[in-house]
């Protein structure tokens, strides 16, 4: 049980500058026992990036027993280690659930140092502890904090005698709403096949409010006839994602509604589900992504507002479309870690490990030695492949 008092001190002053105490002691006492998770864990929770867009867990957990009405806040805590020493919060709600998602619960898995490469010796199962913090009332108010669900997360192990079995190749995404595509078949967006009738593509799509911010799902490179839009999906009992809706336009096309940036998008065709989630890696690699900021980046700039981002797409392999100036100062700097200066890599830090650097780029012999693009503006689809040590523009 746990108390706390908020006691009033009057004082007054009479002819005699007597004075005297009162005390007003207003309780609540929490039932600590009565505060717990109400939801059923599973034993184990598969995740693999193809599912990234599905529910994970929704967290769900009864009130504190308080002996007076009072207004409650709550956080879903999670740590690593077990004991907490290393707390993040996962969400804050006022109402009795929060929901996370299997791309948020593959981040919990990274974080852990969980893989799923039968060749390293990092492990593919491990524990993410998870905790209700209560706050009643304002700042400093009574906390108190629920029993502790430890779930279980395991990273399929990679194997070589399984291959993903699709209808299709690979689905092409063209249309005003896919960056750096546009309604132009020189550099269509690809949707691959990565699991059985799942295709998944990490895509840069623009919610463009003076254009039409429209698209088109097509089977055949090129086939303008092949096109699919969005009561072809949706007339056949698809899902789709809140972010899309119908452009009612001609062609009934796609409409991306979000904000821009980019996105992890995933058709799958088993259970007729279009869905949208943070970027996330589609093979194995030491990051997530490379992050990039500088003059030479139209997109970014030397700022963290809207940094370029270069996933991981293949073991070992970042890579993706960017825009890149040669006006003015030219100069960037990749990053490993998002808003951290410290985390950057320049031009040396490559070229000193054995990379061979496209021409494209020279060091900008700055104070930082950065990056320097000398090519013709426009975009590249860029890659730095780890195992062969090389940056290349295409």
């Amino acid at each position: 049980m746990k108390k706390l008092s908020i006691i009033g001190l009057f004082i007054f002053a009479l002819f005699s500058f007597n004075s005297c105490e009162t005390e007003d002691d207003v309780v609540f006492v929490v039932n600590e026992a009565a505060f717990s998770f109400t939801n059923s864990f599973s034993a184990e929770y598969v995740l693999t990036p193809q599912a990234a867009g599905n529910l994970g867990e929704r967290f769900t957990w009864n009130s504190p027993a308080l002996d007076v009405p009072t207004n409650i806040s709550y956080e879903l805590q999670k740590s690593i280690s077990g004991d907490f020493s290393d707390m993040e919060v996962v969400g804050t709600t006022n109402a009795n659930e929060i929901a996370i998602t299997i791309g948020d619960m593959l981040g919990y898995a990274a974080q852990a140092g969980l893989d799923n490469d039968p060749a390293t010796p990092n492990p593919d199962t491990g524990n993410v502890s998870f905790r209700i913090k209560s706050s009643v009332g304002t700042t400093g108010g009574l906390e108190t904090f629920s029993d502790v669900a430890v779930l279980t997360l395991r990273l399929p192990e990679q194997t070589t005698t399984e291959e993903a079995i699709c209808d299709l190749d690979q689905y092409f995404l063209v249309g005003a709403a896919v960056k750096f595509t546009g309604w132009d078949w020189a550099t269509p967006q690809r949707a691959v096949c990565t699991g059985t009738n799942v295709y998944t593509v990490n895509v840069d799509l623009v919610n463009n409010v003076d254009g039409d911010g429209n698209f088109r799902f097509f089977t055949t490179e090129t086939d303008w006839g092949s096109g699919i839009n969005y009561p072809g999906f949706s007339d056949d009992g698809w899902t789709i994602d809140s972010m899309f809706e119908d452009a009612m336009d001609g062609d009934n096309n796609f409409l991306f509604t979000g904000p821009s940036g980019k996105y992890f998008l995933t058709i799958d065709a088993l259970n007729k589900t279009i869905t949208l989630d943070n970027p996330t890696p589609q093979g194995t690699c030491d990051l997530d992504q490379y992050w990039a900021v500088g003059a030479g980046l139209p997109d970014a700039g030397w700022d963290w507002a809207t940094p370029v981002q270069l996933m991981c797409e293949a073991d070992g392999v970042y890579s993706g479309w960017v825009n890149y100036t040669s006006d003015g100062d030219a100069n960037f700097r990749f990053f490993t870690t998002a808003t951290d200066w410290g985390s950057g890599i320049n031009y040396p830090g490559f070229a000193d490990e054995g990379y061979t650097i496209d021409a494209n780029f020279e060091n900008a012999n700055d104070g930082d030695l950065n990056f320097k693009f000398i090519g013709t503006t426009g975009q590249y689809f860029t890659t730095i492949d780890t195992v062969a040590k090389t940056i290349t523009l295409e």
